[in-house]
């Protein structure tokens, strides 16, 4: 029984192929280019809400990347990268890994979406929620002024639930991280990591790491550039 990753080009799913590269398992890597912003029918079809990641092991099928990044620590992990019970940094782990899709993920995604209304920066909501990425980038550079990894000494799943947050979304909400050297420092002990490399090497090659881990936001994926572009939004 092999463990198969549907990995949907540029998005989240980048966890999963991180986990599996870090963790050192055998595994089928099946990648989806995007049609052209959105996900293609064929990797719609394997999950009914077309969701990005899905992975397979047998007969058991799991979308949502924290549920994905879980199955597989359970699974494979070995111990590996997570802090149970008992532990002292098991609160911290706990809360920074449901940290990236509970906080910062969604007003990452209210940011993408009020930009592509085009009301404009002066419109409330924007401002709004522009001061509420704001302040969650604060307290995460905060939190890693005081500790190299967001669980505390060791790196864990946290880290690879966060990071896509601050480099790969950034292709599709371009947002500076000019501002928060704490993270911007971390960002490049995660690009110094064999494991990441690996995994963004194999699941998204024509990313440039360099880029994503940057103050400045890496380029538009070039659909979306597109596409902006016509609009007359960029």
């Amino acid at each position: 029984m092999t463990l198969t990753v549907h990995h949907l080009g540029v998005s989240q799913s980048d966890r999963v192929v991180w986990l599996c590269e870090e963790l050192g398992i055998d595994y089928e890597l099946k990648k989806y280019d995007r049609s052209p912003v959105m996900a293609p029918p064929e990797y719609k079809a394997l999950h009914p809400l077309g969701s990005a990641p899905v992975i397979e092991d047998g007969d058991i099928k799991i979308a949502e990347s924290g549920a994905c990044v879980e199955y597989i620590l359970q699974t494979y992990g070995n111990r590996k990268f997570r802090i149970t019970p008992g532990h002292k940094d098991y609160a911290e782990y706990l809360y920074w890994f449901h940290f990236a899709n509970g906080t910062l993920q969604p007003v990452l995604l209210l940011n993408l979406s009020l930009s592509r209304t085009g009301v404009g920066e002066g419109h409330e909501m924007v401002k709004r929620y522009d001061a509420r990425r704001k302040q969650i980038l604060e307290f995460v550079d905060q939190r890693l002024s005081k500790v190299p990894w967001l669980a505390g000494e060791q790196f864990t799943a946290a880290d690879i639930m966060n990071v896509c947050c601050l480099t790969t979304m950034r292709c599709f909400i371009q947002y500076s991280l000019g501002g928060y050297p704490n993270i911007l420092a971390y960002l490049k002990r995660v690009a110094a990591r064999d494991g990441y490399r690996r995994a963004m090497e194999k699941g998204d090659p024509n990313l440039d790491v360099d880029k994503l881990i940057g103050a400045t936001p890496p380029p538009f994926y070039k659909p979306v550039r597109v596409v902006l572009q016509a609009r007359g939004r960029i």
